[in-house]
């Protein structure tokens, strides 16, 4: 049997945890620039308002309703995902973490509980301890698991928690699912099922094993099979390697001088190298791409990208750095009106690999022990006083900063916002 324990609309939900003036409120989290919806409250749901549509489109009816909206506080929602996460190990050990507000549990070591009163003493702990309401779907496989919890969140009647483990329960409930609402059926199998007159999980399930594997392949099969209770999927203790690590942002306004550009770009070289060597990887190749608006004038529109190789792979934030802001000189393009711009680190193996060949042309230890241990002393600065503390001349927010109006404290990560309470 597997469990999925899922955060309840969970952006919107750390924001009430330290303000619980919001709770029964609708309220809305926006995304970068405050441009779209990503989390929205079940009052805002009830206005129908859809998920990731544009703030602008919705503006009359967000005033109407009095919706609270806040900036995306990134910080805050990654240390209470941290909370949760690290409340759930404690109860179940054999955890998988799915997403920042999903996460799988197997209860092979749980017979002889009774899974319904297991689920609910889940719920109720992570709930007392972190004050983040979650939802718990139990069932044999993970695809009944993530049914289950569709269930448990959508109907009330199941109080946060639902257990599929009898025949007769998981086919009543798969009658009740649609099909495009099953783990694995995007939008192109959702419309090919539809015009083939399978509108449930139920119609999916009992369809002929051929015809599904004709037609929707090996994924598909398993997504059958996994409806039918036969499990195909394991939980992932180990996250496969990354094949690549990506830092973009949209800009507050649109950056027209090359050195803002160029302080945006050391600052996502600068944030990639950090992740690099949090995770004790290293990269051979760097990519920089940069966008134009795309409601510009059509003669206006630029779009640009170009990668190279690092002349010896590293994790280094200098030669990172260097690498990218060369490449941005190759791709920028004078005159143009810059809305967007990224860089992409790929070309990852372990920083533990004996393959890497050094440079003999390695003259000022760019990649030896002195920059390794420059690295490691900007990286415990930055721990230890906060993100930033310590960065390149060329990292700077001048000019392109996002725009967040609407920022809540960081309650749990930074020292000034921590809430202070006088007796």
């Amino acid at each position: 049997m597997f469990a999925l324990v899922d955060c309840n609309n969970f952006y919107v939900s750390c924001e009430r945890v330290f303000n619980p003036a919001l709770c029964n409120r609708p309220v809305v989290v926006l995304s970068n620039n405050d441009g779209c919806i990503i989390s929205r409250s079940q009052e805002v749901k009830a206005l129908g308002i859809p998920m990731a549509s544009a703030v602008f489109k919705h503006k009359d009816l967000l005033e109407q309703h009095d919706v609270v909206l806040f900036s995306p506080n990134f910080a805050l929602y990654g240390d209470m995902s941290s909370r949760v996460m690290n409340t759930l190990g404690g109860l179940l050990p054999d955890i998988e973490i799915y997403s920042i507000d999903e996460a799988f549990a197997g209860l092979q070591g749980f017979r002889r509980y009774d899974l319904g009163e297991l689920a609910g003493r889940v719920r109720d702990t992570i709930k007392r301890n972190t004050g983040i309401p979650v939802s718990v779907g139990v069932g044999p496989t993970k695809t009944l698991a993530k049914i289950a919890n569709h269930l448990a969140k959508k109907d009330a009647r199941y109080h946060g928690v639902c257990v599929l483990e009898h025949e007769g329960d998981i086919r009543k409930a798969l009658g009740g699912v649609q099909v495009g609402d099953v783990w694995g059926i995007g939008r192109g199998y959702d419309r090919f099922l539809r015009s083939h007159a399978i509108e449930t999980a139920l119609d999916l399930a009992d369809l002929s094993p051929e015809w599904v594997g004709r037609y929707m392949h090996i994924n598909g099969s398993r997504v059958q099979q996994e409806l039918n209770g036969v499990s195909c999927l394991s939980l992932e203790h180990v996250r496969p390697p990354r094949k690549s690590i990506c830092t973009s942002r949209s800009f507050g306004k649109k950056v027209t001088k090359f050195g803002e550009l160029e302080n945006a770009v050391g600052s996502f070289a600068s944030r990639c190298a950090a992740r690099l060597r949090e995770e004790r990887l290293l990269a051979g190749f760097v990519t920089v791409f940069v966008y134009s608006g795309s409601f510009d004038n059509p003669r206006c529109r630029y779009k640009g990208g170009h990668t190279v190789a690092i002349p010896v792979a590293t994790q280094g934030t200098l030669e990172i750095v260097r690498c990218a802001l060369d490449v941005l000189k190759e791709v920028y393009r004078k005159g143009s009106a810059y809305k967007k711009a990224g860089v992409v680190l790929s070309g990852l193996f372990p920083a533990s690999a004996s393959c890497v060949t050094p440079s003999l042309f390695d003259e000022n230890g760019i990649f030896g022990r002195d920059s390794q241990a420059l690295m490691q002393a900007i990286d415990v600065v930055n721990s230890r006083y906060g993100s930033g503390s310590l960065r390149l001349a060329v990292a700077g927010s001048s000019g392109w900063k996002q725009r967040m109006e609407k920022l809540s404290p960081r309650y749990t990560t930074c020292w000034e916002d921590i809430i202070a309470v006088k007796a």
